[in-house]
């Protein structure tokens, strides 16, 4: 066994899977090919509330080409779960516009298409109801919200203390319903042989579809393997299986051959989850100086009436600045429309833009620099569970962010600086997001030519996971990171937990050192002779996770915006921006500045363009198309830059990492919103930015 002095975490290696996709043959979901495969196209509702009557399912079979055509009068039953999202085709009921109501099976795409858009649909419809409002009738108390967060909490005594308080900020802000449009749309391909399942599935958690999946069609999990090697996109609407994957699966049951259904960009806006709208309500109580005294962050939101999803929106609040008198609840309505899910950053990310963008509003009131009124407020441990902190560097980003950006020649006085036609603006907001790590297990292989294989079933959803995976697990087996193959994507390989809440490298990596070290134990016990079929070990981390010290293990950072207001138009860009981050250890820089950078280009997109209308005589989202849905393009990110000051928690992972996918994107739109006010001196708590917005 060759040993080597480099240790290659921290070091800015190429993605290893790169040669693959950028010659084409790194195969995604949909470019499976089964022999005698066929196609499916779903329905969609056309109401929005209702009762489906009857489906004329035999015109439709007389169609070139189609096979079947299943609906819920025909379709195979399944066994009730949990998700009532994935009991297609088990209820008359119709419970939003959008929803799949039924699938045309054909032998090819384009019979499928043709057959599905001809079939005919009697309804009952009903009156519907799409609108969030904070007052509305129906709106209750969650008994939790995502994952698993108290859903208020109370400390003190907050409203008395917003009375007396010298300095008030009490106001309110939205955020619009956002959808999550990865490159890659969401695909499926589903083949049975007998009762084992294999589903070519574009998802962000291979062992979880298959957990998933298993119970609905009454086979165990060992019956059912999910294939993902690559996945183009996710921010988190693949983080579970969405509907199409069930139908796909019960077609090809039904048909008895495999079938390829993919979603496309327009349905995405109605199955594949999105980001529920928000409105928020923020009271700040502060000292003339711009010290807390109290905090008060209300929520509401919106579910279906399928399934109760809570955003835990107001949850940064509770750890971010000392206040001896605090508050923080959410409500929620559930309205006919589809369930919302996660979302890139769910909760810290619309959260921090009403706590970031009140903290701007208090710096004003009380005459104070924003990067000195969040220093002021910095607490010395969590300030409501009481937990010490495993780590905290926000302060050490707002400093650092601050000479970087050029932030001391700032004037505070907004609406008075020009450039051209341009008002320029500056504004500051930070950033946090939590620590999680979840169980996962993996096997280390050393065979005796001197490589070694690593497997576990996680998922790349283009954040380099491969690369940083080899990285881990070449320093822990003392080699170098071409020696070492790891295998992910596939639930046949050892359980993992899924590519979601930034907790993939550290879950994962977990495993893998845990694997590796149990390898090289083994092989310094022999002395590196190895055995004709080579030496395995393999780890879980449940009992490793479990017993983790108590602590407050959260990421922050801070993000600087400067931007420029058109004085004739109202139109907006950002001309600079700068992230500063706290994330433990990098393990890569050059995957990590990719992932940083991508976050923040998300949130400037939150902040000027990303909106999904709801049309509320029909109950749809009207702009189902990147042509009107608009995200920011390369001409809307003209300066942008991600740092880290280097941060060393021991308390977290054997690799000492934070998660860096999802904290770029929070603070991005409040830093953002808050620049726009310092240059036009016109506050915006409604996002998105629009011109229309400033020019009134």
């Amino acid at each position: 066994m060759t040993t080597v002095d480099m240790r290659y975490t921290g070091s800015a290696l190429d993605r290893v899977e790169g040669l693959e996709k950028v010659t084409g043959r790194a195969r995604y979901a949909f470019e499976n090919f089964p022999a005698d495969l066929v196609y499916a196209v779903p329905v969609q509702a056309a109401i929005a509330r209702g009762e489906i009557r009857a489906v004329d399912v035999d015109a439709v079979l007389e169609h070139p080409g189609v096979i079947a055509a299943i609906w819920y009068g025909n379709a195979p039953r399944l066994v009730p779960s949990d998700n009532a999202d994935l009991a297609v085709f088990q209820s008359r009921r119709v419970a939003y516009r959008g929803q799949y109501i039924a699938v045309v099976v054909a032998e090819t795409y384009e019979e499928a298409k043709e057959a599905a858009r001809l079939l005919r649909v009697e309804y009952a419809a009903e009156d519907h109801d799409v609108r969030l409002r904070a007052d509305h009738p129906n709106m209750y108390r969650p008994e939790k919200v995502n994952p698993n967060y108290p859903t208020d909490t109370e400390h003190g005594d907050p409203d008395t203390a917003l009375t007396v308080a010298p300095v008030l900020v009490d106001a309110t802000y939205s955020t619009p319903a956002e959808h999550n449009n990865p490159m890659e749309p969401h695909a499926t391909v589903a083949e049975w042989d007998g009762d084992a399942l294999t589903l070519y599935d574009s998802t962000q958690g291979a062992s979880g579809v298959r957990d998933t999946v298993a119970p609905l069609f009454g086979v165990p999990p060992a019956n059912v393997r999910v294939i993902s090697p690559h996945v183009g996109g996710g921010f988190g609407s693949k983080g579970g299986p969405s509907p199409y994957v069930i139908i796909a699966a019960l077609a090809a049951r039904h048909v008895g051959r495999p079938v390829k259904l993919a979603v496309t960009r327009q349905q995405m806006f109605a199955v594949t989850g999105y980001r529920t709208p928000t409105i928020q309500r923020v009271r700040l109580g502060a000292n003339a100086d711009g010290r807390l005294t109290a905090i008060v962050h209300d929520a509401f939101e919106q579910s279906s009436t399928i399934t109760e999803f809570a955003e835990q929106t107001t949850t940064p609040t509770r750890i971010m600045y000392a206040a001896p008198h605090r508050r923080t609840t959410h409500r929620l309505v559930r309205l006919d429309v589809p369930t919302p899910s996660w979302m890139r950053a769910p909760g810290e990310c619309p959260g921090m833009f009403a706590l970031e963008s009140a903290m701007d509003e208090l710096a004003i009131a009380c005459q104070i620099d924003p990067v000195e009124l969040r220093i002021r407020n910095e607490p010395d441990a969590d300030p409501e569970s009481g937990l010490p902190f495993s780590s905290r560097n926000l302060v050490a980003c707002l400093r650092e962010g601050a000479r970087r950006f050029g932030w001391a020649d700032r004037d505070p006085a907004p609406g008075v600086r020009r450039r051209d036609r341009l008002l320029i603006g500056t504004g500051v907001a930070a950033s946090t997001y939590p620590v999680y790590r979840r169980p996962s297990q993996a096997t280390a292989q050393a065979h005796r030519d001197g490589r070694f294989t690593v497997r576990i079933a996680a998922a790349d959803i283009g954040t380099g996971a491969r690369t940083v995976l080899t990285q881990i697990a070449a320093d822990t087996l003392r080699t170098s990171p071409d020696q070492v193959l790891v295998e992910i994507g596939d639930s046949a390989l050892p359980a993992a937990s899924l590519a979601g809440g930034s907790m993939g490298t550290a879950s994962w990596g977990t495993a893998v050192v845990r694997a590796c070290e149990a390898l090289v134990e083994g092989l310094d016990r022999r002395d590196g002779d190895l055995p004709a079929a080579g030496m395995e070990s393999s780890a879980d981390t449940t009992e490793e996770i479990g017993a983790q010290r108590r602590l407050s293990r959260h990421a922050f950072g801070a993000q600087f915006a400067e931007v420029g207001v058109d004085t004739d138009t109202g139109e907006t860009r950002v001309l600079r921006l700068l992230g500063v981050f706290a994330a433990g250890r990098i393990i890569n820089p050059k995957t990590a500045r990719s992932q940083f950078i991508g976050g923040m280009t998300m949130g400037l997109s939150m902040a000027l363009f990303e909106e999904s209308i709801m049309d509320l005589e029909f109950g749809d989202y009207l702009n189902r198309d990147l042509a009107q849905y608009h995200v920011a393009a390369c001409a809307d990110v003209r300066d942008i830059e991600a740092l880290w000051v280097e941060e060393d928690d021991p308390h977290l992972n054997p690799m000492g990492t934070k998660g860096i996918g999802e904290i770029g994107i929070v603070g991005t739109a409040a830093a953002v919103a808050n620049a726009v006010h310092h240059a036009t001196g016109v506050r915006i708590r409604d996002l998105p930015i629009r011109l229309d917005k400033l020019m009134r």
